[in-house]
């Protein structure tokens, strides 16, 4: 894969390999690992932890920065960081009330302090957005480094808390004859500001490479490993600037388009249907392929799948990369999924809409001797 090739991984074979002899937590089924609750001791209740960073999706905020002498580009990367770690949570159970810290390292010669006041206040900034929206997110804190000598440019991540009631988790078993519901994550929700290109906050260091023109390599040497093969570096044929397809949007812009978070929609759902849900999965690493994490002996057919937007058409052209691979990196238009009995679709297809998020039934389970996923795309078929 060219993933691979690139020195990172979809799949992360390595990290689950090393942690597949730890605890699993209280329910080893949920999204996130959930412990019990270590500040009141009460039965009833569990607490999860999650970090997350923005990963390589910081390089092309320094890109466009350095460039266009923007900064608000900084405000999108928070919000990557920060929806990564909650929309996760979320589909574990965690609806409310997080506590989050960030870390951030940076390199002090290129990140000027002009960019971390940014950073910061950006982080306050959202938690109001998400105020108003019906949800508290506390800041506690955290810790900037200047640690230039092993950061190339900077990494921002943020560690979230949240306690709920054991009975609220969102355990992972899908049935057979469960249909999946997919919503997109491009367009624009009701809560959003601008339209979103969908790609979220994964596959970006092979979005750019493939996108972007050798001219950055030789500009910006230290917004790529210089381990990496000079084959994949820089391979496109578009400047950040470049119109896109999207009236409006330049191709720096479609690349930077904010994590979406689907926080309403989930806690929505799970105030609306009590029964039937058998998993909430986010496909961020792994894009489509998510789903093998969280099963056994499960067939999941994807044969329905939403309309793809346009800035993975742009990396698909670019990139010559066959489809296998690009589902197995990118979330490909559609980020969230909802496994659950029939009879609950049309209302989280309705819900969804609420918010001017598409939604449709995208697939369905069947039995299985082993785990499986099958995607059929325009008269292929993809077995992972």
């Amino acid at each position: 894969m060219k993933y691979d090739k690139r020195g990172v991984s979809a799949d992360k074979k390595d990290v689950h390999e090393a942690i597949k002899n730890q605890d699993k937590g209280l329910y080893p089924d949920a999204f996130c690992k959930i412990l019990p609750d270590s500040i009141y001791k009460d039965p009833e209740y569990a607490m999860l932890m999650h970090a997350d960073t923005a990963g390589t999706k910081t390089v092309l905020a320094y890109l466009y920065w350095k460039e266009s002498g923007d900064l608000s580009v900084w405000e999108g990367i928070v919000q990557d960081a920060i929806v990564m770690n909650i929309d996760d949570m979320a589909c574990a159970g965690a609806l409310d009330d997080f506590v989050l810290s960030s870390t951030m390292g940076r390199n002090k010669n290129l990140i000027t302090a002009e960019v971390i006041k940014t950073i910061i206040e950006s982080a306050q900034k959202l938690t109001g957005k998400f105020a108003d929206l019906g949800f508290n997110l506390y800041l506690a804190g955290g810790e900037t480094a200047d640690v230039g000598d092993i950061v190339r440019t900077i990494d921002i991540g943020f560690t979230a808390y949240a306690r709920l009631k054991r009975d609220q988790v969102i355990r992972i078993n899908p049935q057979e004859a469960d249909v999946i519901v997919g919503l997109e994550s491009g367009g624009q929700s009701t809560y959003e500001e601008n339209y979103n290109s969908g790609i979220g906050c994964n596959g970006l260091t092979f979005a750019r490479h493939e996108l972007l023109d050798k001219s950055y390599a030789e500009k910006y040497p230290e917004s790529f490993d210089p381990h990496m093969d000079p084959a994949y570096v820089y391979t496109g044929q578009f400047k950040l600037m470049d119109e896109s397809k999207i009236t409006g949007k330049n191709i720096g812009q479609l690349l930077l388009s904010p994590t979406r978070t689907y926080l309403p929609v989930i806690a929505q759902v799970s105030r609306e249907i009590k029964d039937g849900i058998h998993g909430i999965i986010h496909n961020t690493g792994g894009g489509q392929t998510k789903i093998l994490h969280f099963i056994d002996k499960q067939l999941i057919v994807k044969d329905n799948l939403l309309d793809i937007p346009p800035v993975f058409q742009y990396i698909r052209e670019q990139a010559n990369t066959d489809w296998k691979e690009m589902f197995q990196v990118f979330n490909m238009g559609q980020r969230l999924e909802f496994y659950t009995h029939e009879k609950n679709a049309e209302r989280i297809i309705s819900i969804a809409k609420g918010y001017n998020i598409h939604a449709q039934v995208v697939g369905h389970v069947e039995k299985s001797t082993s785990k499986r996923l099958l995607i059929k795309h325009k008269g292929n078929k993809y077995s992972y």
